[in-house]
């Protein structure tokens, strides 16, 4: 999804999403963050409205930034080419999960071997549990106990200055660096788990979210390569109990 949307500037190509925005001057007040702290690559999730008038008013300059934005209808297609994904949010969960803050998510996407995404939720409400089951890390934004409400627009400007500061010190990686999975590749790869551990009688019919997110947590403590992901694909493969039943079907004729 990046390839029309190059970054200016100091700062890495890192695409923001914005999940369902329901107001379209959030998604221009965005836009213009974006382009101020040189980033281009915006998606959207389901926007409400967009395009629209409040959009490119408050945008005051980014249009390229909203002209070149991409619009899809669910967060696996924003996010399925990019080996890193960190979604923010303002809650804790019963399952933990990585948590960062937004230095710290800079950080880690400034040195990330590939395409990198930061989720946005909505204004209200903020990402569900199986959008944040997307995610590697989550991102929180430590604020006032007393006030934690903070602007959809003022947090992307937040995490892209972060992102533009940590791009000044940060070297670049390695190009030695080996092929990560992306959460396209990992989506497939929590389909095959989910549909072999049903196949065995191994989850729990009752709770199969539950163990599923564990293994998510489990797998995602440290970004895959794509060869390790291929290998993981193989071994289950070759535990599915359907294939072995087809196999002794056939032995059988």
């Amino acid at each position: 999804m990046s390839d029309n949307n190059p970054h200016t500037g100091d700062t890495p190509a890192v695409r923001i999403v914005l999940v369902a925005p329901q107001h379209p001057g959030n998604i221009g007040a965005a836009a213009r963050a974006m382009k101020a702290m040189g980033l281009a690559d915006m998606a959207l999730v389901t926007p409400d409205r967009f395009p629209h008038a409040d959009a490119t008013a408050r945008a005051a300059g980014a249009d390229d930034v909203l002209a070149a934005a991409r619009v899809v209808d669910d967060l696996d297609a924003a996010l399925t080419d990019c080996t890193l994904v960190i979604g923010t949010s303002a809650r804790s969960r019963r399952l933990p999960w990585p948590v960062v803050d937004a230095r710290e998510a800079a950080r880690r996407t400034i040195g990330n071997a590939g395409p990198a995404a930061i989720v946005f939720g909505r204004e209200r409400s903020g990402l569900t549990n199986e959008e944040l089951d997307r995610c590697h890390v989550h991102l929180q934004i430590p604020c006032n106990p007393d006030f934690a409400s903070l602007n959809l627009a003022a947090a992307v400007q937040l995490v892209c200055y972060e992102l533009r500061m940590a791009a000044a010190h940060e070297p670049e990686p390695a190009p030695e660096a080996l092929p990560l999975a992306t959460a396209g590749e990992l989506e497939g790869l929590y389909d095959h788990l989910e549909a072999v551990a049903r196949a065995g009688d191994f989850l729990d019919p009752d709770e199969p979210r539950h163990m599923m997110r564990r293994f998510r947590r489990l797998l995602g403590r440290r970004q895959l390569e794509a060869a390790e992901l291929r290998l993981l694909r193989g071994l289950l493969r070759a535990l599915d109990p359907r294939r072995r039943a087809a196999d002794t079907g056939s032995s059988d004729v």
